[in-house]
């Protein structure tokens, strides 16, 4: 291997083995070089992002040839939006390097004592699988430049490998336009150009350009004729794209949720308030699409993208559709949380439940509770849950479940936990005798986690999103408790993202 010094280039080196967050690792000359856009088998040359004393940062410029563990991509748009960055590798794979994942973070965070992991609890689906997406409408255009012709599939192709150069240096990462939850992230094939406006996704660093999407294989039909018949329509009518960078258009973003019961709701963004043109442009996609069961549109006149604190208008339907987990239904509002992977989410619960090791005679405390899911898909199990979450908005949405599903020995309160559970809510609801904790990926704060070891539940469920800051807080509950199951389940196949459920007993 040589290595040219100025430009900091490492050539002809061997990617080993998965890191983390999508990167892989190489050693050379003793320093641990993460990489990303590459997997284990490649060998290629990789230019230094950053580099320190023992660890360095880069990306791949030329591949020399290309692991046997590397496959296809089904999608056209592989590497472009890259809304799947593990498309390329089998899906056998990636669960194998999920566990990998989560046990180095619970091992070389946690540092504490650990029981055998099984397998990553599998998605049976790996297409078609979110019943949440954003679709982002855009003035500007990104369009990537032509991809040397031996390079890694980009949405098909061949695999064939020697001396390929591949991309120029990476953008800077900006947000992607999927959803909060969805732990995607875009990512560019080097550069790209400004052509007409889009409708799709976010390109990585690009904020103000869009991915033109054909096909997304992430949620079921109607997905995709829904952001057709809105593109067509806006472009046959020229009807104006958002700009970014100006704030002006009429077509901005468009929501959808597209439920296992058959129930569709989308929620049409629009960044003027033209009811002539909303009219004609609804009324279409309805003609278009019949199968929508409610649709709502919102006015966004502001310089971002969130929609919390505006008014989306129903115009069919009852604004709002059921989702089932299980044979529990659950009402979602435009401005509702729920889990994107329905089947999975009922795996995740499932081990949840069965961690939680209920006979009927438990108080089970659901933190960071959110609309009451968990806690309502183990309710028959239990003798009372109470729900705690610094949501209002959520609280009600929590209230409102345990209604629908009949739960009426489910409480929820609306705060922080650490200043909600005090001795005088012990006295009036009780301690738990087990605690569901479902933080988002920060993970608990350090004062939270002092509360929990105050409360002495004989069992806690720990469930995560981010494994790496589930070890850390293990660690500090390590002073009472010990860790006694684990299990990862894949809820976004094609990412690099897993959730992890840790049963945790009292020492």
């Amino acid at each position: 291997m040589r290595r040219k010094k100025k430009n900091i280039i490492l050539e002809n080196v061997l990617v080993e083995d998965y890191a983390a967050e999508g990167k892989c690792i190489a050693r050379v000359d003793g320093k641990v070089v993460f990489i990303e856009k590459v997997v284990p088998g490649d060998i290629v040359d990789i230019k230094l992002s950053k580099s320190k004393k023992d660890w360095a940062e880069g990306y791949p410029l030329q591949f020399h040839s290309f692991s046997n563990e590397r496959t296809e991509p089904f999608c056209q748009h592989f590497g472009v939006c890259g809304g799947c960055q593990w498309q390329m590798l089998p899906y056998e794979k990636q669960v194998f390097y999920k566990r990998q994942q989560v046990e180095d973070n619970l091992k070389r965070i946690g540092k504490i004592d650990l029981p055998a992991i099984p397998p990553v609890l599998g998605a049976e689906e790996t297409k078609w699988y979110r019943n949440k997406l954003e679709y982002t409408f855009s003035a500007k255009r990104f369009i990537p430049f032509p991809a040397p012709s031996n390079s890694p599939p980009i949405g098909g192709g061949e695999l064939h490998a020697h001396n390929t150069s591949l991309i120029e240096e990476p953008l800077q990462q900006s947000e992607f336009s999927l959803s909060e939850d969805s732990g995607m992230e875009a990512s560019p094939v080097g550069g790209g150009l400004v052509g007409a406006g889009a409708s799709g996704f976010h390109a990585k660093g690009l904020f103000d350009k869009v991915v033109e999407i054909e096909r997304c294989w992430l949620q079921t039909e109607p997905t995709n004729a829904i952001r057709k018949a809105l593109t067509e329509f806006a472009r046959k009518n020229n009807y104006s794209f958002y700009d970014q960078k100006l704030h002006t258009g009429f077509m901005r973003n468009v929501l959808l949720r597209i439920c296992t019961t058959g129930e569709v709701m989308v929620n049409v963004v629009m960044g003027e308030d033209d009811k002539e043109k909303r009219d004609h442009l609804l009324e279409h996609l309805l003609k278009a699409v019949p199968g929508i069961t409610t649709l709502l549109y919102t006015i966004n006149t502001k310089w971002n993208d969130s929609l919390y604190d505006l008014n989306p208008v129903t115009v069919t339907g009852k604004g709002y559709v059921i989702e089932k987990l299980e044979d529990f239904q659950f009402k979602i509002g435009p401005g509702s949380f729920f889990q994107t992977n329905t089947k999975q989410a009922e795996r995740l619960y499932s081990v949840a439940r069965d961690y939680a090791e209920l006979t009927g005679h438990e108080t089970v405390y659901d933190l960071y509770c959110g609309t009451g899911s968990i806690g309502i898909f183990v309710s028959k199990m239990a003798k009372k849950i109470i729900g705690v979450e610094m949501i209002a908005d959520a609280i009600a949405d929590a209230k409102e479940n345990a209604m629908l599903n009949s739960v009426h020995h489910a409480q929820f309160f609306a705060g922080d936990v650490i200043k909600v559970c005090n001795d005088a809510f012990f006295a009036a609801h009780g301690k738990p005798d087990v605690i569901i904790t479902d933080p988002p990926r920060a993970g608990m704060h350090d004062k939270l986690v002092k509360k929990i070891l105050e409360m002495d539940a004989p069992i806690i469920v720990y469930v995560s999103c981010n494994p790496a800051t589930q070890a850390r807080d293990l660690q500090l509950l390590d002073e009472k408790y010990k860790v006694t199951k684990v299990q990862p389940v894949d809820m976004f196949p094609h990412t690099h993202h897993i959730e992890n459920v840790v049963q945790l007993k009292l020492r």
